[in-house]
């Protein structure tokens, strides 16, 4: 980390943590953000669902809802980005204050609620994305949706033919019942509406499913049925965690869903189990407490194809992106693996 970086992250902190976020996306609009580009090599990159990445470290959704920054964040260094959640309608979310740090913890809460501007503007500002990257979209529906389930697959329908992927967010705790829609039966309908809004695009992509760390060894045997049954094209493991285990921090007690480092092995041991009930057959994406190269390769030894980090960046900037991706390489390379692939579920049984 540069010293103009550390200075940047040491007056966002000295702020509101949503207003700093704002901050962050406007000094990456002006480019007063490292832009070094993916870093590559033949070791690194890696093909997820037929999306061939540079490397395999990605931005995971909610650090630019609105896609308002691709241009930017394609520069950052990711191998790919993933922007939302995106409603069909635009909606405030919660009320403020609704994000919050944890600095003992290296760790986040929020409880935005899927606060975005809707399809319309992010349509709009996907057609003129960058070609030259990977980009996909996190799928959510409106708060006061009479039909949740059809939502995802109106943002597909409108979004889809900018799109390199998405993703159907089932997981987030911030909206009211949104996770009873990880149920077998349920789920099973949703997806089903969401393949058929793919069959019609101009071009078919992969679609993930992103599931919580929260869910029961039954329930994780479930969504493995389903996603195999549905046709999916992959598994993002996972959203933020209602769990408060170990935290110093004095908002710990504050509602939303917890990400950063307190989350990594509760996320890792769904993601190695998950894994395991695929059989490996199934692209996964692993997310939750990244923070360094050593813990994306673990993800990737527990099952993951490709990760993606976002709170970390909170506290450690973008250049970790550039960081993680030279690490991950000299990692692999002491470990004997010529590829990403060839690492994939190496240390699978010691989350087990």
């Amino acid at each position: 980390m540069s010293g103009m970086e550390r200075l940047g992250l040491s007056l966002l902190h000295r702020v509101d943590p949503e207003r700093a976020h704002g901050l962050a996306l406007r000094a990456l609009q002006l480019g007063l953000v490292p832009a070094p580009g993916a870093y590559t090599s033949a070791r690194l990159r890696t093909n997820l669902a037929g999306l061939r990445l540079p490397n395999p470290v990605g931005l995971a959704a909610g650090f630019d809802k609105n896609a308002e920054a691709l241009a930017p964040l394609a520069r950052a260094g990711f191998g790919f980005i993933e922007v939302g959640a995106v409603t069909p309608r635009a909606q405030p979310g919660n009320p403020r204050p609704r994000l919050f740090r944890l600095s003992e913890d290296r760790a986040v809460i929020n409880r935005f609620g899927f606060n975005n501007a809707g399809m319309e503007a992010a349509a709009a500002r996907l057609a003129a994305r960058p070609r030259d990257a990977v980009i996909g979209l996190n799928l959510g529906a409106n708060k006061d949706s009479a039909d949740r389930a059809e939502d995802f697959a109106r943002v597909l329908a409108h979004c889809g033919a900018h799109l390199d992927f998405a993703t159907v967010n089932v997981s987030s705790p911030n909206t009211e019942k949104l996770r009873e829609l990880q149920g077998a039966e349920a789920l099973m309908g949703l997806l089903k509406g969401v393949m058929e809004a793919r069959d019609w695009l101009p071009q078919p992509i992969p679609i993930f499913l992103k599931i919580a760390p929260d869910l029961s060894d039954a329930e994780l045997s479930e969504i493995a049925d389903v996603a195999r049954a549905s046709g999916l094209n992959g598994i993002i493991a996972t959203n933020t965690t209602l769990g408060r285990e170990g935290l110093m921090s004095a908002a710990k007690g504050e509602a939303g869903g917890l990400s950063g480092q307190p989350l990594f092995e509760k996320s890792t041991r769904v993601l190695a189990r998950l894994s395991q009930l695929t059989g490996g057959e199934m692209p996964l994406i692993g997310v939750g407490g990244i923070a360094s190269a050593e813990q994306a390769y673990a993800k990737i030894r527990a099952g993951a194809s490709a990760v993606q980090l976002y709170s970390a960046l909170v506290y450690q900037g973008m250049s970790l992106v550039a960081e993680i991706a030279r690490g991950l390489e000299r990692l692999l390379q002491r470990d004997g693996f010529g590829s990403v692939a060839e690492a994939v579920g190496a240390g699978r049984d010691e989350w087990l």
